[in-house]
């Protein structure tokens, strides 16, 4: 939307922070949300080129944020080019992903960088999904727990190491992925913590003990619940059982029922509610893609139609679009499309602190806005403002 290009949804039942308003309208100026109209409300004059969509009271809700993934239609964030951000941005609008954190993978020091210096000169273009930071996932992981990421280039904490990369980002990285009892002072973490980096734990072999001190330090997320961590014994409770049990901590869920079969997203729901819950894919560059073989971290995957695998049948991140992840979601017992807008969208904000601008249907927040059926299916994707993608 440039200057004085105005964009008008009418009779859409929008799902603003606190309420859902039918038959509502949104204004929209300069890729912001102007003004919110209830019930057959309208603006009195408009000024300027206008765009109208009747909604046809449709759902209006906001747009999903990833903050966990790695590649999409061929592209990865290791690529370390403009066009691969690009490609990624262009595509994910499809499934109602509207911002992202570009996700890096344990890797040499010299990919990691390259991949970094990518996203600070990257420009986000109109019309497509927005890049929000970066996820630095590795490389200061559990060797044990590495799932597919590449163990020759684990490394322990190191402050000059992060710091050197948080300048080369831009200051660009959000969060980062890490397994907290390397950092056995909490020297590591607190370090992060105060510079305003959302630590989450993951790729970790730490018990419930080690995750309450790392919260004392201040991890306040985790990584992909139950993928790479220690799971609920009854004995030790894990990562796992922290997750469920301590309030501090958002966590982050792959919703495919692989990485976390049906049963568990449901045990897991209903224990932590949709306050905490943060949908992700950790989608890697086959999604989009035909069944074939691809590679991620410079290791070779074999991707089916529903999963992608290393070699040894490790799981090597996903295949899922956001939107699947939020229908699953949407299947199990007691979740609405109101607790589904927290899991993909508001606690994502809240959590990498944009919630003043994304994350929720406010004035003078980003129009980021999907127009759904009640299944969720995505007819329109606005970015910013404008429309970047329009069911076929």
């Amino acid at each position: 939307m440039g200057n004085g290009n105005v964009l008008y949804i009418k009779n859409g039942k929008i799902f603003t922070e606190n309420q859902i308003i039918m038959n509502g309208s949104l204004l929209i100026e300069n890729g912001k949300i102007k003004e919110i109209y209830p019930e057959n409300e309208q603006p009195t004059k408009i000024t300027g080129q206008v765009t109208t969509i009747d909604a046809q009271h449709r759902n209006i809700i906001p747009g999903f944020i990833d903050g966990h993934i790695h590649g999409a239609n061929g592209a990865d964030v290791m690529d370390a080019t403009e066009t691969a951000l690009d490609t990624m941005a262009a595509v994910l609008p499809k499934e109602g992903t509207t911002s992202f954190l570009a996700t890096t993978i344990t890797q040499s020091p010299e990919n990691i960088e390259n991949a970094l210096v990518n996203v600070a000169n990257y420009e986000n273009k109109p019309g497509q999904a927005e890049v929000i930071g970066v996820h630095l996932e590795g490389p200061f992981i559990e060797k044990s727990k590495k799932g597919a990421q590449p163990l020759k280039y684990i490394m322990e904490p190191n402050i000059e190491q992060f710091n050197k990369w948080q300048a080369l980002s831009g200051n660009n990285i959000k969060t980062i992925t890490l397994a907290p009892e390397h950092d056995t002072d909490g020297s590591f973490i607190s370090y992060l913590q105060k510079s305003g980096v959302n630590v989450s734990a993951g790729h970790t072999g730490t018990d419930f003990a080690g995750m309450k001190k790392a919260i004392s330090y201040g991890v306040r997320q985790v990584t992909h619940l139950c993928n790479a961590m220690t799971g609920i014994h009854h004995r030790d409770i894990g990562v796992v059982g922290a997750a469920l049990q301590l309030e501090e901590l958002r966590a982050e869920l792959i919703a495919d029922g692989i990485h976390v079969s049906l049963e568990m997203l449901q045990l897991i729901y209903d224990n932590m509610g949709s306050e905490r819950l943060i949908l992700i894919t950790d989608a890697m560059r086959a999604k989009c893609l035909q069944p074939g073989n691809y590679e991620l971290g410079g290791q070779p995957v074999k991707v089916t139609n529903d999963r992608a695998v290393l070699d040894d049948g490790t799981l090597a991140g996903s295949i899922l679009k956001m939107v699947q992840g939020a229908q699953n979601m949407l299947q199990l017992r007691d979740v609405t499309i109101e607790e589904v807008i927290k899991m993909a969208a508001s606690n994502p904000a809240k959590q990498l602190q944009v919630y003043d601008h994304k994350g929720s249907i406010a004035v003078g927040k980003d129009a980021d806005l999907l127009l759904v059926d009640d299944k969720l299916t995505i007819e329109m994707t606005i970015c910013r403002g404008m429309a970047a993608y329009r069911e076929e």
